[in-house]
Parts: C-alpha cells; structure tokens; sequence
C-alpha cells in the first residue's frame, strides 16, 4: 500500500515562507512524477507544481512562478515545495501526488495522477 505524508504546513504571515515536504512509503516507484496541487475552499485542486525523477523538468502554475520552488530527494523518496513570498490567496490544502505511470510527461490535472496525500492546511494572513 502506497503512503505519501505531507508536513510542513502551517500559519504564516503574508510575504513569509513556509517549505512542505512529501514522504512517499510502502512502494517502490519507477522514476514516478511528483507534484502538488493545492485545494482553497469552495474551490476546485489545482496543479502547483511538479518536477521528472530526475529532477531536469520542472513545470509550475503561473500563480506560483518564480515564488514557489519544486525538488525532490530520490534516495529518500521525499519531494519539496518551497514557499517565498507567500500571498493570501495561497491560502488553500496542499496535496502532494505521484504520477507512477510516466516518467518524462509532467502533468497538470488531478487524472494524471494516481496516488494522493491526505493535505496539508497553508494559511497565509494578511
């Protein structure tokens, strides 16, 4: 059974930084695309972020460019999101999802992605 844990979320004030994590366990993936995808209220998940196995290709949101970076750690099979500059409207349940069916394709809807976390509340103040 396949277990991905986030953490790292939290309150945090507008302009702050908050940096997530993704522990993926109990399967061993083949080069798997990693990704997040965040959930506001009322609000339907939408793609963040999500960098290849190798890391070479990473793709972001618009909303998030140049605020948001993506990396991963193969030998713990953990992936990252570092959150600068964080906005109110970032405000959301963040989800972490492995992709375990294409290694190079980087997807961005929730169908390209077969494994989910359970979230993890960002708040951002203003």
């Amino acid at each position: 059974q396949v277990q991905l844990v986030e953490s790292g979320g939290g309150l945090v004030q507008a302009g702050g930084s908050l940096r997530l994590s993704c522990a993926a366990s109990g399967r061993t993936f083949i080069r798997p695309v990693m990704g997040w995808f965040r959930q506001a209220p009322g609000k339907e998940r939408e793609f963040v972020a999500a960098t290849t196995w190798s890391g070479s290709s990473t793709r972001y949101a618009d909303s998030v460019k140049g605020r948001f970076t993506i990396s991963r750690d193969n030998a713990k099979n953990t992936v990252y999101l570092q959150m600068n500059s964080l906005k109110a409207e970032d405000t959301a349940v963040y989800y972490c999802a492995v992709d375990s069916t294409r290694f190079l394709v980087i997807g961005v809807t929730t169908t390209s992605y077969n494994y989910w976390g359970q979230g993890t509340q960002v708040t951002v103040s203003s």
